[in-house]
């Protein structure tokens, strides 16, 4: 049986870049890598993937940096010139997914939780422990 997918859209902060993608909805996972750290200047990122096929940019062209990884593979992150959003990362040749950001996509809480996570060894040892973290649904 396939999986169903759905559309999502999504945009940088400013609006000016702004897609469309094919995702499937359960399978977002989080990276607790030292990259993602600092690239997103958060404790992790959640992605989702998108098949390259149902990608497409709708507005914008965003900037393009090229991380070389340890292993020598190269990935592309793209975010917008304007606001600094990050918006997907991909293989830097013949692309055939993106790794959408999660918070710059529209029906993000459409999604689900988490069905993963990589790179734990690199996870800060307070993200589990955020239950007994006094909370408030804005700020004052």
């Amino acid at each position: 049986m396939a999986e169903s997918t759905i559309r999502v859209e999504g945009h940088c902060h400013c609006g000016a870049i702004a897609y469309e993608a094919q995702v499937t909805p359960g399978t977002v996972r989080v990276c607790h890598c030292d990259d993602c750290q600092r690239l997103t200047g958060s404790a992790f990122r959640a992605n989702i993937a998108a098949p390259a096929a149902g990608f497409r940019l709708l507005r914008g062209e965003p900037r393009r940096y090229v991380k070389t990884a340890d292993s020598g593979a190269r990935r592309v992150h793209a975010f917008c010139g304007d606001c600094g959003g990050p918006v997907y990362a991909c293989a830097e040749v013949d692309p055939q997914s993106y790794s959408l950001r999660l918070g710059a996509l529209d029906r993000r809480r459409e999604l689900g939780p988490p069905m993963g996570q990589v790179w734990t060894k690199r996870r800060l040892a307070w993200v589990c422990d955020l239950a007994d973290v006094p909370e408030m649904e804005t700020q004052p």
